[in-house]
């Protein structure tokens, strides 16, 4: 009985972890995990079901497995709508720029793109301002609507560029160089054209933050977007402006 409660309370205790670990996600790293996961898992089975002589049985149930993995992979081009739902219902764990520091988000503006960085998870995602795409969020995009995005940014937008360069390395590593022709453009000046209200918001802060406010969001932000965690030169860059400007350093 004390066996059984326990293996309940580790299964409980399992299940809200990943429901944390999925709305704290960006949808494209869940996707990439869960396909990982399914691919190894099913050469672990290959190679158990080998060793143990029991490979005839599962050719033979493979024409009823393949339904079944359509599915999954249709479920995992849902990923976006499902978080987007969860968000409606108030599951999604964000409670805006208002609820203080665990729910604290910072704002980068540029012409194509307005992009939210959440303080608390380091999650980001924008929405696409202009062109074909615009009215839909980055995390809604397949990878070719991504890269097409990136590619008339390059054309017409630097700073634009820039921005969803680093949303690209985030969310998605180093496997959107390979669609786009190797490393990416340089990016521009972050400190150009640069007012007091967008560092405000690059720091998720409101007019009139103290020095000691601008320092303590500069530090978060850094602990979450510096180069060395998954950031990028421009964010950090983009971040250290910010709060130069603002203490007038």
């Amino acid at each position: 009985m004390l066996g059984r409660l326990i293996l309940l309370i580790a299964l409980v205790g399992a299940v809200l972890w990943f429901l944390h670990w999925f709305r704290r996600t960006p949808p494209e790293r869940v996707a990439k995990l869960l396909r990982r996961s399914l691919l190894w898992g099913a050469v672990g089975v290959l190679v158990l079901l080998a060793v143990s002589g029991r490979l005839h049985p599962l050719f033979a149930a493979l024409p009823a497995a393949v339904p079944v993995v359509i599915r999954v992979l249709n479920l995992l081009r849902l990923l976006p709508m499902i978080r987007q739902a969860m968000h409606a219902l108030g599951l999604s764990g964000r409670s805006g720029a208002t609820a203080g520091t665990g729910g604290q988000t910072s704002s980068i503006r540029t012409r194509f793109l307005e992009m939210t960085l959440d303080h608390a998870s380091g999650e980001m995602d924008g929405l696409v301002l202009e062109g074909p795409f615009q009215g839909h969020r980055l995390s809604a995009l397949n990878p070719e609507q991504l890269v097409d995005l990136l590619l008339l940014c390059r054309s017409a937008d630097d700073q634009s560029a820039a921005v969803l360069e680093a949303y690209l390395d985030r969310v998605r590593g180093g496997d959107w160089r390979e669609r786009t022709g190797g490393a990416g453009a340089a990016p521009p000046p972050a400190e150009a054209a640069l007012t007091p209200e967008e560092a405000l918001a690059i720091l998720g802060l409101a007019q009139g933050a103290s020095k000691r406010e601008i320092r303590a969001a500069h530090r978060r932000l850094m602990q979450r977007f510096h180069p060395d965690r998954g950031g990028s030169d421009y964010l950090a860059a983009k971040i250290n402006a910010a709060k130069r400007l603002l203490l007038d350093e």
